[in-house]
């Protein structure tokens, strides 16, 4: 039997049973929309729970930190020293930046170091808290940041501020039911940074510092958003100020240390050498990786929840295909004794099953797929009313998704009518000819 002529006459068969097919089908409806949707919700919190990650876009930076005795070290061996400032610790000395930046692949290494005391940016009567870092740089292109205006230049007596950063201000004295004030323009304006520290009876003392915002870091959902940037001497000063004491880099060293790799390939192999030496990498790679295991395996007890419910319509497949046989015994005898053959019995009836599973996977693609976009409107328009701009996917449908489940549906099919074809295309012809 010719390829062609079997597809016309399993569909035909299936056109006669218009109405047992549909419910049938159903059932394939049902379990291939579930497999579609929850694997797709897997998906789409995977992807927005990636997206989100802090410096994610970001594959090829590194975030070094000083070992201060909490983390092992195997055979460290560093050839200007991690400087020690006690028994065990590993700390960000110029020294050992060095040796950083020498491994191969390092394109760049930036010390940084956070302010310790209290920092208050004030223009006019408003004001703002943003995180006071130092960096060991006079130019924040080696970070790769996109600029909402101005330089990425650090002079003596200037700072980039990020853009979240530069949109929070406040009045402190804004009364109940006041209009929220009008954000400054800071590009190119004068600000006063009022430093804090507290003397030996808990009494604040600050310092004023002038300071003029020569750029603005466009927000881009990592720390960059929080931050002020200044120079690392200025830093340094204002840190000593702080402490009442003189600050050592080779002793003392510095809090943290950004790598960038010259290619994100090259990302975990660098950061397995830092770790070497005794620091604490991280990559944003590494956490994407772990986030990522978790996320298969929910995609698959997901698609694992889906998948029942196919084998609850495999069931019904079966038995709408046994029904079948019973009824079309004598036509199944008239086949044989006409000239066909077993092989020719079992393709049409594995055909009918399988045509089955493939409408209610096609059924349950389309529901699943329209299912998802539907929750994700809904969830665009909430986020959306309770102010929130950000785009937030809830569920996402890759590409191969479709078309596994299309054929997993009607793989389905296929095999819950194997043994009731196997039984059609066994039947003897006499025998089946006298069944009424």
């Amino acid at each position: 039997m010719r390829f062609f002529d079997l597809l016309s006459l399993i569909i035909d068969n299936l056109g006669r049973r218009k109405g047992r097919v549909v419910l049938t089908a159903i059932g394939v409806v049902i379990g291939t929309a579930s497999v579609v949707i929850l694997v797709s919700l897997a998906a789409g919190l995977q992807k927005s729970a990636t997206s989100q990650l802090w410096g994610v876009n970001d594959l090829s930076r590194i975030d070094v930190s000083p070992n201060y005795g909490d983390m092992p070290v195997m055979d460290v061996k560093v050839a200007g020293g991690g400087g020690s400032g006690t028994s065990g610790q590993i700390l960000i000395t110029p020294s050992a930046i060095s040796d950083i930046a020498a491994i191969p692949g390092v394109k760049a290494a930036v010390a940084r170091d956070w302010f310790p005391g209290g920092a208050e940016l004030r223009v006019g009567k408003l004001v703002n808290y943003p995180s006071i870092m130092g960096v060991d740089t006079t130019d924040l292109s080696v970070f790769d940041y996109n600029m909402e205006g101005g330089v990425t230049t650090l002079e003596r007596g200037t700072a980039i501020i990020g853009g979240y950063a530069a949109r929070g201000f406040m009045d402190p004295n804004m009364r109940p039911g006041q209009e929220e004030p009008t954000q400054p323009d800071l590009l190119g304006q004068q600000v006063r940074l009022v430093l804090t520290k507290w003397d030996a009876t808990g009494m604040p003392v600050t310092k004023t510092v002038n300071l003029r915002i020569v750029g603005i870091i466009q927000e881009n959902r990592s720390e960059s958003d929080y931050m002020m940037y200044v120079r690392m001497d200025e830093m340094t000063a204002w840190s000593e100020w702080v402490q009442g004491k003189r600050i050592n880099r080779n002793k003392d060293g510095f809090n943290s240390l950004v790598v960038r790799a010259e290619s994100p390939d090259l990302t975990i192999e660098i950061a397995d050498q830092i770790n070497a030496m005794g620091f604490y990498a991280s990559t944003p790679q590494e956490m994407v990786e772990s986030i990522n295991g978790v996320f298969v395996i929910m995609q698959l007890v997901f698609g694992g929840v889906g998948a029942i419910a196919l084998l609850v319509a495999a069931i019904g497949i079966a038995n709408t295909m046994a029904m079948a046989i019973l009824e079309r015994t004598r036509e199944i005898g008239l086949m044989k004794a006409i000239g066909a053959t077993n092989r020719n019995v079992l393709s049409i009836f594995l055909g009918e099953a399988a045509g089955i599973g493939f409408i209610g996977g096609l059924g349950g693609v389309a529901l699943g797929w329209g299912g998802g976009a539907i929750l994700n409107v809904v969830l665009s328009n909430y986020m959306v009313s309770q102010g929130n701009t950000v785009s937030t996917q809830m569920t996402y449908t890759p590409l191969w998704l479709p078309l596994f489940a299309l054929v997993f549906a009607t793989l389905v099919g296929l095999l819950s009518g194997l043994y009731p074809s196997l039984r059609a295309a066994t039947l003897v012809p006499v025998t089946a000819l006298k069944y009424e």
